[in-house]
């Protein structure tokens, strides 16, 4: 263990780290609700942590997003998707859904590359509220410093889970990381009363978007509506989140797994 990276989240804004990905290329390991996420800002950290991952290029990019502000600057939205996404702001509940970006919104990507990385071939990223106060406030103060953006995958090597601790975040992604904050306690504190087995070590994701990266329409008072709201993950907050997307479609899918 390399001890000089690491630092413990403090309960408050980590302005070493926000100090830190403004000098550009750099990467970070944050705690969430769920687990360990790395995290950048630029075509030159995405690259750095496609390679700690080993991750496949064909998924949505995530972008952690620090505020509903934010969100409707870069995401296109339906009036129902909006609708979802301040039901779960609301109720602090971790929630991520493939949309397309504004147009307006793409000016905000950095200039260097970068949207061939946290976009997939559609034009579409995974835009997540909620993810957790450490990087919450890392997301905000990007946004609200230099309208900057955050990018982020799990902490662990692709399609192994990190279990919640930072120990557990793997030899590689701990070389490549320029900090690693631990917040062990602070994960913990989401789900008490689950083990390593019955825990979520992930957050509920829903596709609005057709094969072709478009839409899907608001449905009103319409049933057996086709395209449709996807849900292609489920996660933390999975039920209450099943229970808002019944209120605004009469038709969606659970297709956990169905990825991208």
């Amino acid at each position: 263990m390399t001890t000089d990276k690491y630092i413990k989240w403090a309960g408050t804004l980590q302005e070493e780290a926000v100090d830190l990905l403004k000098t550009g290329g750099k990467t970070i390991v944050c705690p969430t609700k769920v687990g360990y996420i790395i995290a950048t800002c630029d075509k030159e950290g995405l690259e750095r942590k496609f390679s700690a991952k080993n991750r496949k290029r064909n998924k949505p990019g995530v972008v952690l997003v620090g505020s509903l502000e934010q969100l409707d600057a870069l995401a296109e939205m339906t009036p129902e998707i909006r609708k979802l996404y301040e039901k779960c702001w609301n109720e602090d509940a971790l929630l991520g859904c493939i949309l397309p970006w504004k147009e307006s919104g793409k000016q905000y990507i950095p200039n260097d590359g970068s949207s061939e990385l946290m976009t997939d071939v559609r034009g579409t990223s995974c835009f997540v509220i909620k993810f957790g106060v450490p990087g919450e406030q890392i997301a905000a103060e990007l946004w609200k410093d230099q309208n900057g953006l955050l990018f982020a995958s799990s902490a662990n090597p692709s399609g192994k889970g990190n279990r919640g601790v930072v120990a557990g975040i793997g030899e590689r992604i701990e070389a490549e990381a320029d900090m690693i904050i631990e917040g062990d306690d602070y994960v913990r504190s989401i789900q008490p009363d689950k083990t390593v087995e019955t825990r979520y070590e992930q957050g509920v994701m829903i596709s609005f978007v057709d094969e072709e990266g478009k839409l899907v329409p608001d449905q009103g008072d319409q049933r057996s509506v086709k395209p449709a709201p996807v849900l292609i993950r489920k996660g933390l907050d999975v039920e209450r989140i099943m229970m808002h997307l019944s209120d605004g479609y009469n038709s969606w899918d659970y297709r956990h797994g169905e990825y991208y």
